[in-house]
């Protein structure tokens, strides 16, 4: 079974803005991908249009079926992880190989506070 995993360190999801994430990406798959690549980003859900901000990315080239690699990213100062009743910004970290699009990604938090701003 292909497996693609994220692991950071510590095991934390809350973040303040300009902390350093560190963390890797593991997969097991059935065939030498092309590349694997990180992504931290941020996106907004609910109504109107749906907007995505890629902060950076990392690949791999030619990783093989079977492996681990390191990422590190620094958060920007905003935006923030908030939630509304309209709209919210939600942060991940994803990781995709290619070409099989086989994705997996861990949400995080990312505020001053280290949790979610609640807009009323």
């Amino acid at each position: 079974m292909p497996e693609l995993d994220i692991a950071i360190a510590e095991y934390k999801t809350s973040f303040r803005p300009g902390q350093t994430i560190r963390g890797s990406v593991r997969w097991t798959l059935p065939e030498d991908p092309e590349s694997v690549v990180v992504s931290l980003f941020w996106r907004t859900e609910g109504k109107g249009t749906q907007d995505v901000g890629v902060i950076d990315t990392v690949k791999f080239d030619h990783p093989g079926s079977l492996g681990q690699r390191d990422f590190t990213f620094i958060l920007p100062p905003a935006p923030f992880s908030f939630s509304g009743k309209l709209i919210s910004i939600i942060w991940a970290i994803e990781a995709t190989a290619y070409p099989s699009e086989q994705t997996t990604r861990q949400e995080i938090t990312v505020s001053p506070t280290g949790k979610e701003v609640a807009i009323e």
